[in-house]
């Protein structure tokens, strides 16, 4: 039986990487219309009549990244993935050291344990991988309508504190603009993971998700 598990486990992770395959041969040319349905939407939200780029940039930033957050923490069961880490990390301090005293024995029975503790593991992060599906449908696209957006701005440029005049696509390693949306996303995305982490690591999101189990 201990053969077989793997196996089974393995199907759905296959059939997610697939339907992700699927989504980023796709996408490439639904993208653009789903951006400008979703320009409809941020234009007034976060657009400014273009007057402002870099607060678009970085209002997008922290709305990408908050749906990114949100989408991990509803698909991903923290407690059970740190659980299957630790566990992990054991068994390999477990095995490191059999193999350093040569126990021919322990070694035998920690690879037979290995399916279960490999299984473990992707079951615990295969949250992270449903959570890449509407991530990858909505954020697409409204990178898409930001590039466009921004595009049509006629303030292209912003100051820092080396420079009084940096043009949003001009190129060092990427385009400014670019590399300003991964700053922000960088920056925001540290405060959001890390409080959307503390309110799914809490008893009262627990409750939360055992009233609804028991109510299914």
């Amino acid at each position: 039986m201990a053969d077989v598990k793997p196996t089974t486990s393995q199907n759905p992770m296959m059939y997610m990487l697939l339907f992700l395959f699927l989504i980023m041969i796709v996408m490439p040319y639904v993208g653009p219309i789903l951006g400008v349905a979703f320009g409809y939407i941020l234009a007034p939200m976060i657009g400014f009549n273009a007057k402002y780029p870099v607060l678009t940039i970085a209002l997008a930033g922290a709305f990408v990244v908050a749906l990114s957050s949100l989408f991990n923490n509803l698909f991903t069961d923290w407690r059970a993935m740190g659980r299957a880490q630790e566990i992990s990390k054991a068994f390999n301090k477990e095995l490191t050291q059999a193999r350093k005293e040569n126990d021919t024995r322990k070694i035998k029975k920690l690879m037979k344990m290995q399916p279960e503790i490999l299984q473990m593991s992707t079951q615990s992060s295969f949250g992270t991988m449903k959570a890449m599906i509407p991530l990858i449908i909505l954020i697409f696209p409204i990178f898409i309508w930001l590039r466009v957006f921004l595009s049509g701005s006629p303030y292209l440029f912003f100051t820092v504190p080396w420079a009084n005049r940096v043009a949003l696509y001009d190129r060092t390693v990427i385009q400014n603009w670019l590399l300003l949306y991964f700053v922000f996303s960088t920056v925001f995305g540290q405060v959001f993971r890390q409080a959307f982490k503390a309110i799914a690591l809490s008893d009262w999101w627990q409750n939360i998700k055992a009233n609804r189990k028991s109510v299914s």
